[in-house]
């Protein structure tokens, strides 16, 4: 606490004792943030993540330190940390592995700071709520599909590539997956991507070449996945139409794929809400009301709606 000064002291000594607790005050009067994605900068759906967390940056005039981490969990796990050290006012996290988030979360829960999780779930962490979309059902409503609209039957085998195999949201959309064709006998295959755009072309292309004859259907678990099949396509030869193709649809690539018949649906997962709720969310359980809720988001869409999606990503239009 700063000294109390006599009223007989010096002029500038009674300034500079009020200049300094006013200068502490502001600083204390903005509260800080941490937001902390599990993707990487690269990745065009986190594009439209980090602008809600700007977005909300903005609106609420509080600071919101953002970062990620490319699928390092060590780095996470000390993204979350430093926000504990910073006496963070919440923290808003993406889990890149079932389970890998749960000790920190307890630590930032030591310390009295609210955690929610969005984009990938993890029931058992701890987190105080999520924001985002079932995984496992998404996963299931992407194989419902495939199966409602005839393009698979029993014996069939779906390609199922991801950007990173064992990450959580590919882990929980294949359960969903399974759900659907497991008691119909239709079998999947996952294979890794990565999470360079030029090194995805390069493995679906040969994947796809060395496998053409047996898939009858693919399923993109990632953006990045989803986002490259005309690409894909158009290096091999395969025609827009010819193999039935769902999955996300957060990347004006994806949007444009679905206008131009490479792909059948795509999920739109509503990333700029997702990140503008859970800060949402962070604040409203720093300041002691908990949030006894999650919210869920995302919406399959077709070529029907694939010019309104397109326009949201492309910064116009409003949904």
């Amino acid at each position: 606490m700063p000294k109390k000064f006599s009223l007989f002291m010096p002029i500038f000594a009674t300034v500079v004792a009020l200049s300094l607790p006013s200068a502490g005050f502001a600083q204390e009067a903005k509260p800080v943030y941490y937001w902390v994605s599990h993707g990487s900068p690269t990745d065009p759906v986190w594009t439209y993540f980090l602008q809600g967390a700007e977005q909300w940056a903005k609106d609420t005039g509080h600071e919101v330190r953002t970062s990620f981490h490319s699928g390092d969990v060590p780095s996470q796990q000390e993204a979350v940390r430093a926000a504990i050290s910073a006496k963070a006012r919440g923290i808003v996290t993406s889990t890149p592995d079932p389970g890998s988030l749960t000790k920190v979360i307890a630590e930032a829960h030591a310390a009295g700071i609210p955690v929610i999780i969005m984009n990938t779930e993890d029931k058992t962490s701890g987190r105080d709520a999520y924001v985002g979309g079932d995984n496992v059902a998404i996963g299931h409503r992407w194989a419902q599909y495939l199966v409602d609209h005839g393009f698979v039957k029993k014996g069939d085998f779906v390609w199922t590539p991801v950007e990173v195999p064992g990450a959580t949201y590919g882990v929980l959309e294949t359960q969903g997956i399974d759900s659907v064709f497991g008691p119909l006998g239709v079998t999947h295959e996952i294979t890794e991507a990565k999470l360079d755009q030029a090194e995805i072309i390069t493995r679906m292309s040969e994947y796809l070449t060395a496998n053409r004859g047996k898939i009858k259907a693919i399923i993109g678990l990632g953006d990045l996945v989803t986002g490259s099949i005309k690409r894909v396509f158009d290096q091999v030869g395969v025609k827009a139409g010819e193999i039935p193709v769902v999955g996300w649809g957060n990347s004006p690539d994806t949007a444009q794929e679905i206008l131009d018949g490479y792909v059948n649906a795509a999920m739109w997962q509503d990333p700029q809400a997702t990140s503008y709720m859970a800060l949402s969310m962070a604040a409203m359980a720093a300041s002691g009301i908990p949030p006894g809720f999650d919210i869920s988001v995302g919406t399959l869409y077709e070529k029907d709606k694939a010019a309104t999606y397109l326009k949201i990503m492309q910064g116009s239009g409003k949904k």
